[in-house]
């Protein structure tokens, strides 16, 4: 391949073609005629230099790259496809990138065989700034910002006329004799004084100035401070510079944005490499690597209690922990969590004897996190209760337990006729649990006695509510004996319609009753004036030895409900 004006051979195909002069064999070679604008444009194929201007390429037939550049407009870059024995014709017109550039000035100067292409701080073609002819002094010249430069000047098929560093000053000239690099001299520049601000590239017949403009570069953080593990957004820019890298980052295009999660406090330096120099800017992201961990437990303190081997009740809290900025988490006693959560425990006592119990158990939060960061919390439960050997504790828990929830009626029942009569079946289990604790309690206290209260509604006479509440009396009476509780320790008594439950009391009892629905109980108040007939149809207990009356429940719940409310 070579261009015809300087006669460079890229293709050996085609070298051998021109040297040994078969002439006839140039037939097998492609041609590729082309036409630049500016005339000044230097070509690449397939990444070699060709030359400054339009000519005619010669190629081996196949698929080739062309690039054209010139300092101050927008490259040009495209694949061909050369033809054995063609001629393809191309015509290419570089867009001018706008806008002035400030001084100061100095002066490059080289000697040496036109047509070498002239790089500046780089050796690929997009730091191209001109060729050697557009350097060469009088109405020729290329104006760099005054600093230290690495030049590179390649030939066509040759390869590398020059390579060094060159300093250049404010208003001065910088010269090289490619052919005798040491003989490198400055001169004064005194036309830079007068220089201001010039466009990139200017012709004006024989006269060319190129006026290398130095890199901008721009980069910030979206946040200057973030918390560890938290990320944030790069912004960054820059002109001038084919050559971009931010530290830690790698190359990266000209103006981009990119999301970074640093682990430490870091500092990204954004430099922009250019034929006019080097700028750097820095944007640094502080990472905050302190934990603000919570660990707390609620309810403080909770109830324990123990008879012999066997544990009555142990209460539960729940621990709540945050640590947001934490990437590891451990919760003593118990090991790895998550950084935030939730867990209920039920603290034991360390202490095994007989007792009342008043311990503290302390838990442990210690958190930490890539950046660093520690933090440790503490949150207590207060335990309190006892430990107990066993028989006098049972006999306790048991008196609990008694006498147990009042038994409920239908209207009239039991009957004169049917005394026996008129328990529901829930009632009845009411009934036989009461029977199995109050057989236990008396083990324990043999004097201890139930006092059945019977009760009727306000409906019927005062005689014949007294009769009928007896009734009910008896009726509890007689199965609680047939469930094995000595009769000698069951008193009766009858209250008949007196003391009669209002709709007041009721209401108050509907809403202390457990697992009932918001649903239950509008329905249960639409029919009140029912209920509270229902309420005093009863028979409450009382345990003789305490004077702990039973729970006055009615069953809304039970499933023969519509028995005991008739």
């Amino acid at each position: 391949m070579r261009r015809f004006r300087q006669v460079p051979y890229v293709s050996i195909m085609c070298i051998f073609v021109i040297l040994l002069g078969a002439t006839p064999l140039l037939a097998k070679c492609a041609h590729l005629k082309l036409h630049v604008t500016p005339k000044e444009a230097y070509v690449f194929v397939d990444g070699m230099p060709v030359g400054p201007g339009s000519g005619v390429i010669w190629a081996d037939p196949g698929e080739h790259t062309l690039a054209v550049y010139n300092y101050g407009y927008k490259s040009y870059t495209s694949k061909f496809t050369a033809e054995s024995g063609k001629t393809t014709t191309l015509s290419v017109a570089l867009e001018a990138i706008p806008g002035n550039v400030p001084g100061p000035w100095g002066r490059i100067e080289l000697k040496g065989p036109l047509g070498g292409a002239v790089l500046l701080n780089g050796t690929t073609p997009d730091f191209l700034v001109g060729d050697v002819g557009e350097s060469t002094g009088g109405k020729r010249r290329l104006l760099v910002p005054p600093g230290d430069y690495q030049l590179t000047v390649l030939s066509c098929c040759s390869g590398s006329l020059y390579s060094g560093p060159i300093t250049v000053g404010e208003n001065q000239a910088t010269i090289i004799p490619l052919s005798n690099p040491a003989g490198k001299a400055t001169a004064d520049f005194s036309a830079g004084k007068s220089l201001g601000a010039l466009p990139r590239f200017q012709e004006a017949g024989a006269a060319v100035t190129v006026a290398v403009a130095k890199p901008t570069a721009q980069i910030t953080a979206g946040s200057a401070t973030i918390d560890c593990g938290a990320s944030t957004q790069l912004t960054w820019s820059s002109s001038d510079a084919p050559r971009v890298e931010i530290s830690g980052m790698g190359a990266v295009a000209a103006s981009g944005q990119q999301s970074v999660q640093p682990s430490q406090t870091t500092d990204y330096k954004l430099t922009a490499t250019g034929p006019g120099g080097v700028t750097t800017q820095d944007a640094t992201v502080n990472v905050n690597s302190n934990i603000q961990s919570t660990l707390s437990a609620e309810p403080a303190e909770v109830r324990y209690h123990k008879v012999g081997d066997r544990v009555e009740e142990q209460g539960s809290a729940t621990l709540t922990w945050s640590a947001p900025a934490a990437s590891t988490a451990s919760l003593d006693p118990f090991g790895s969590v998550s950084p935030s959560g939730s867990r209920t425990v039920q603290p034991a006592p360390g202490k095994t004897e007989v007792g009342p119990v008043n311990e503290t158990v302390t838990y442990t939060l210690r958190s930490s996190n890539a950046c660093g960061g520690s933090d440790t919390k503490t949150a207590s439960v207060h335990l309190v209760g006892s430990i107990e050997s066993g028989r006098e504790a049972e006999a306790e828990t048991l008196s609990l337990k008694l006498p147990g929830n009042s038994v409920y009626f239908a209207t009239n029942l039991p009957t004169k006729a049917s005394p026996e009569g008129g328990l529901a079946s829930s009632q009845e289990q009411v009934l036989e649990q009461l029977a199995n604790n109050f057989k236990q309690y008396v083990q324990f206290s043999p004097d201890a006695h139930l006092i059945l209260e019977g009760r009727a509604d306000r409906r019927g006479s005062v005689e014949y509510n007294m009769s009928l509440s007896q009734r009910r009396a008896d009726r509890v009476r007689s199965f609680l004996v047939g469930q094995g509780v000595n009769a000698g320790n069951i008193e009766t008594k009858a209250f008949g319609k007196s003391e009669q439950m209002d709709s007041a009391t009721v209401r108050q009892l509907l809403d202390q009753i457990p697992n009932l629905t918001d649903q239950d109980r509008k329905k249960i108040r639409r029919r009140l004036p029912v209920f509270v007939l229902g309420n005093n149809r009863r028979v409450d207990m009382v345990l003789g030895s305490t004077g702990k009356k039973s729970t006055q429940y009615y069953p809304y719940t039970a499933t023969d409900l519509k028995q005991i409310l008739k």
